[in-house]
């Protein structure tokens, strides 16, 4: 083969390369959607979480956050004391972060992870999930029993789920 043809070649095979190359890395998104609550729904998480404890006579600290651990919907009933809507919050930031309702990371809560003042590792706080996506979390603070929160939370979740479902 002379020289100028083996130069053809190697620039042909490049070429090829440089091809197959760019059609791996367009199989590979350079961004991801994302899908998210929208604050209508997140609101209507939150009042039904409320009312699943009103139902069983309890007043609660109830919040909605999205994805990220970030607040999107945030009650507390007339009566709940005040401290609800920081728990309610921390236990919905953990279940995002965690993508655990905090009822299954309790055994976690005496470990150097589980002491963080951000997170709280007790029944309470649920996510929100369509098809294995993330969406959110809820949390809940304010009855006798974490695991009464946990209930609330989850009748809260319940209340859009077919909803969302159908949406996606």
């Amino acid at each position: 083969m002379s020289h100028p043809n083996r130069l053809r070649s190697t620039a042909l095979a490049a070429a090829l390369l440089g091809l197959a190359a760019n059609h791996a890395l367009a199989e590979d998104p350079m961004t991801v959607e994302v899908k998210r609550l929208s604050m209508d729904t997140a609101l209507k998480v939150a009042q039904a979480t409320v009312a699943a404890c009103r139902e069983k006579g309890i007043q609660i600290g109830v919040t909605v956050v999205d994805r990220d651990g970030v607040i999107q919907a945030q009650l507390r009933d007339t009566i709940a004391a005040p401290i609800t809507v920081p728990i309610s919050y921390k236990k919905a930031y953990t279940a995002v972060n965690f993508n655990a309702d905090t009822s299954a990371l309790e055994a976690r809560a005496d470990t150097a992870v589980g002491r963080q003042d951000f997170l709280v590792m007790s029944a309470g706080g649920a996510t929100i999930t369509v098809g294995g996506a993330l969406l959110g979390g809820v949390g809940v603070s304010g009855a006798p029993a974490g695991e009464t929160d946990e209930e609330c939370a989850k009748a809260g979740v319940e209340a859009v789920q077919m909803d969302l479902e159908m949406s996606m």
